[in-house]
């Protein structure tokens, strides 16, 4: 559901994904931010994380903040803030950075500003094309449940355009400078993501010779709708669900629970403080109130009541029965709560690509990864890749003794995944250590 703007791990690792703030005023934006090649062919992605930050990753997975001091920005590791001894500095006139002992040159990529109009809404979009008049793959990028501007915050828009796949971008309606009200209307983001693809067709004219949709999060819904709506080469969803999203918060209470060492017994207690929940939110945060409250009460004073937190029940716990009431409105985004995802899956057509984390404990992959096998298993050209070491939004990280997650870097061949998926290459024997099931059709190289 993702309408919480996600904690600690997941949340940075969701503001990861590109642009949120302005760049610090030392840095001329169009300066500093981009993607840059290495002498190796390797690439370099900066962004801003902060009004006084820059983020840099890789296509490895490696990642860091950047803050100024003196002449040089100085990283740190991943969102752990511990210096990892990286000093870097940027040279505006040659395009260039110098990124420790070695030099990368900013990638000149083409883009094209536009908007276009999906029911009624103006909605603000981008493309970004590799650079030269060759024909590449497109990728139209969707959204989570995110209220910030993807044309600001995505940073697979300069990623893969700098490894040869253009990519459209665009604000979700309500974010951004996009038109209308917020929503988590399924049915009609999908109905967007085809009027994106439309647009993102139009501009790419010749130059777009196979296109398909990116659906991250929230957006592993929406994405399999939208090709059921179009005419598509291809479906990538990342770290998305095969399940819906009252399960979502269901699977996600019974995980986190589990990994808190819980037993049956208490998981089964605190689903039921999340099955009050559900409806709750299944009804526009009108019905059931006094029915939580009467299940809440009776839990309160047990001792694993602290630790229920799921993907929307924690909200609900955090409010009185009088707030739900009165407040509960700012949380009713039109969310189809019980939408079953499998009848759109099974008629998709298209080759997908599936991609999750065996540790997110925000859209736990368990039931998703089991339905997609069996997709598989009845011969759809499907491939499921679990990163059997990756948090949501396709994140390492390492455990504090307080038991909270930090980010350290994105799980290892994650974005060269997406780039060889999207370019329709045969995929390689290994990526990382995610463990892969192959439809029958598509072996390995």
């Amino acid at each position: 559901m993702k309408i919480n703007r996600m904690r600690g791990a997941a949340a940075a690792a969701l503001a990861a994904m590109g642009l949120a703030n302005p760049v610090a005023a030392a840095v001329d934006s169009e300066c500093a931010l981009g993607t840059y090649r290495l002498a190796d062919g390797g690439l370099i992605d900066i962004a801003t994380a902060g009004e006084a930050s820059l983020r840099w990753r890789n296509l490895d997975g490696e990642t860091g903040e950047l803050k100024r001091e003196g002449d040089h920005w100085a990283s740190t590791l991943g969102w752990t803030g511990r210096p990892d001894g990286l000093q870097v500095r940027f040279d505006c006139a040659a395009n260039s950075v110098q990124f420790g002992d070695r030099t990368a040159r900013r990638i000149p990529l083409e883009k094209q500003e536009t908007s276009f109009t999906s029911h009624g809404a103006a909605l603000a979009g981008r493309l970004v094309m590799p650079p030269g008049d060759g024909p590449v793959p497109i990728v139209v990028l969707l959204h989570g449940g995110e209220f910030d501007s993807a044309r600001d915050f995505n940073s697979l828009q300069r990623i893969l355009p700098a490894a040869g796949v253009g990519a459209f971008v665009y604000d979700k309606r309500g974010t951004g400078k996009s038109g209308d009200k917020y929503t988590q209307d399924f049915s009609l983001l999908a109905d967007d993501a085809v009027a994106a693809l439309a647009e993102a067709r139009r501009l790419a004219g010749p130059r777009g010779n196979r296109f398909g949709f990116q659906g991250p999060s929230q957006g592993g819904w929406i994405a399999p709708l939208a090709a059921n709506r179009s005419n598509v080469d291809f479906l990538i969803v990342s770290f998305g669900l095969a399940v819906s999203v009252a399960d979502e918060d269901r699977e996600a209470i019974a995980f986190q629970m589990g990994l808190k060492g819980y037993g049956p017994d208490v998981i089964a207690k605190a689903q039921e403080l999340g099955a009050a929940v559900t409806r709750i939110f299944a009804s526009g945060m009108v019905d059931g109130i006094d029915e939580f409250d009467a299940v809440r009460a009776r839990y309160r004073g047990e001792p694993w009541y602290k630790d229920v937190y799921g993907n929307f029940t924690h909200i609900a716990l955090g409010m009185t029965a009088d707030d739900i009431r009165t407040k509960g409105q700012a949380y009713n985004f039109g969310t189809p709560v019980h939408y079953d995802p499998m009848p759109t899956l099974r008629a998709v057509k298209v080759p997908q690509l599936w991609a999750l984390g065996g540790q997110d404990i925000d859209a736990p992959a368990g039931e998703t990864s089991r339905r997609i096998g069996t997709l598989i298993a009845a011969g759809q050209p499907i491939t499921l890749a679990v990163f059997p070491k990756a948090e949501h939004g396709m994140t390492e990280f390492e455990t504090t003794p307080d038991g909270q997650r930090l980010s350290t870097r994105f799980t290892p061949d994650y974005f060269r995944l997406l780039i060889d998926y999207a370019k329709g290459r045969k995929l390689a024997g290994a990526y990382g250590d995610a463990a892969i099931t192959r439809p029958p059709s598509s072996p390995a190289d």
